[in-house]
């Protein structure tokens, strides 16, 4: 039986839950961020989450009196969390620089500060860094250090006393903004666990404890791997076995993992013969919801159920099967595009390397996600990557897309249906954030999730508003079923 919240009583259990989702989901809160009754709904349960939390994830809960932070062990690099900008829209590098710079800026003012001295603050700063540099009389310039700036004003780091930032932003000259800095919400924002000036990859700063072997005693290891095996199901969309080393692959077919992650989080664990997925139908804990709202969620729901139904094809329609990149291999290439933005002075040398990832584990059930999803090769003879997914080309991709345009394009936004290699780009992010994809040269591999949208349809909906125009809307399928996590 599951020790988990083994002090909260049965009719507490979903007000305790419903804290665990809550801090999972924004892991810094602070009097009015998320909301003004986060702090007090997370803080009742401060005790319980911090044991729960780390026996169960190795995660690490910071209290202070007006800020709750959890700090998460990272295994791999996820690109589907960015921060964003006011207008919706992912952080550049850019703005990365200039957040990371004013965080710098900030420890050195004091219980005040104007927009336009923080801002010729960084600029002196900025200007040091190759290719980088701000120039306030540029409004680009203006623009993504106000984004940075109002990312730390939604967390109460920084707090408007007065003025504009917007204004600031449109004439720098006319327009000023003056904030009351919160040095304890700052702390807990900026609160790396390693020192960042010995890092010469980001991969230093994943947890690798357990991949170079470093807890003392098998049973230690043995938690090492139960606690990865959980943030994997937890973090991810879903858990593919063909994605585990041979040690991590027996905790995520333990009975222990779904037993202690659905009394953690009130979520239910889903098994099926190529991995394990944690099913969120409220999307209240996923960051991203699939399907969704909006021209590219649709577009990519849409793609999703053609993909699907071309993997079903067989004889000499059939895809090609080739296989996936390795955990490894997509780690590394996403490092290399990082840390392909570091300096190449004043390093020192790594502390540690990453472990190499032992080889997938041959799968030996009978697939449930969706029968002929996908081959799997026996251990003789194995090729990089074990597992063999349907490949679909990028020009066939294109030709799907533009059918889905001409027949739904009326519901889509303007901007998008004009631009469709726009459109066929983020789409195919998003179903490679949602494991649905992955990316590979020259198209893209088919998943065994895919399977779940082989049905769905769609139809362009015609609603009259009070205005003598008409507003055309896209609607899904509803009946398509959620497995965000």
């Amino acid at each position: 039986m599951s020790r988990v919240a083994e002090g909260v009583s049965p009719l507490e259990l979903a007000d305790y839950q419903k804290a665990v989702r809550l801090v999972l989901r924004h892991p810094l809160v602070t009097p009015g961020y998320p909301d003004k009754a986060a702090l007090a709904a997370v803080r009742r349960w401060a005790d319980q989450l911090r044991t729960d939390l780390m026996e169960v994830l190795g995660y690490r809960l910071v209290t202070t009196a007006d800020t709750v932070r959890l700090q998460r062990a990272q295994d791999g690099l996820d690109a589907t969390r960015p921060a964003l900008t006011r207008a919706g829209r992912p952080f550049d590098r850019r703005r990365y620089a200039y957040l990371v710079l004013t965080l710098a800026a900030l420890g050195r003012h004091g219980a005040q500060v104007a927009l336009g001295e923080l801002a010729d603050v960084v600029a002196a700063d900025a200007v040091r860094i190759d290719g980088l540099g701000l120039d306030t009389a540029r409004k680009p310039d203006r623009d993504a250090f106000v984004d940075a700036v109002t990312w730390l004003t939604e967390r109460g780091a920084l707090t408007l006393a007065d003025g504009s930032a917007t204004a600031w932003a449109g004439d720098p000259e006319r327009a000023e903004a003056l904030y009351d800095i919160d040095r304890e919400i700052l702390l807990a924002v900026h609160h790396p666990t390693r020192v960042l000036q010995h890092l010469t990859s980001v991969t230093s700063l994943l947890d690798s404890s357990g991949a170079l072997g470093l807890s003392a005693g098998r049973a230690a290891q043995r938690r090492d791997q139960a606690r990865r095996a959980r943030r994997l199901v937890l973090e991810n969309p879903v858990a593919y076995y063909a994605d585990a080393d041979s040690e991590l692959l027996g905790q995520l077919r333990a009975p222990a993992l779904a037993e202690d992650l659905e009394r953690l989080t009130g979520l239910t664990v889903e098994r099926r013969a190529e991995g394990v997925a944690l099913v969120d139908t409220s999307g209240r804990l996923s960051d991203i919801r699939f399907p969704g709202g909006g021209t590219v969620a649709q577009a990519a729901l849409l793609l999703a159920a053609r993909i699907s139904a071309a993997v079903q094809r067989s004889g000499r329609h059939a895809l090609e099967l080739l296989p996936a990149p390795t955990a490894a291999e997509r780690l590394a290439a996403r490092a290399r595009h990082i840390d392909a933005a570091l300096p190449s002075r004043g390093l020192v040398i790594e502390l540690a390397e990453l472990a190499e990832l032992a080889e997938l584990a041959e799968q030996d059930e009978e697939s449930a996600y969706g029968v002929s999803v996908y081959e799997a090769s026996g251990d003789e003879g194995r090729e990089p990557g074990g597992t063999r997914y349907p490949f679909v080309t990028d020009s066939w991709l294109r030709g799907r897309l533009k059918e889905i345009t001409a027949e739904y394009g009326a519901g889509f936004a303007a901007d998008l249906r004009g631009d469709p290699d726009r459109l066929l780009g983020q789409a195919l992010d998003l179903l490679a954030a949602m494991s649905l994809i992955t990316r590979v040269d020259g198209g893209a591999l088919a998943l065994p999730l895919l399977a779940r949208y082989r049905g769905v349809t769609a139809q362009v909906r015609t609603r009259t508003v009070s205005q003598p125009t008409a507003q055309t809307t896209l609607f899904a399928d509803p009946t398509a079923k959620d497995p965000t996590s």
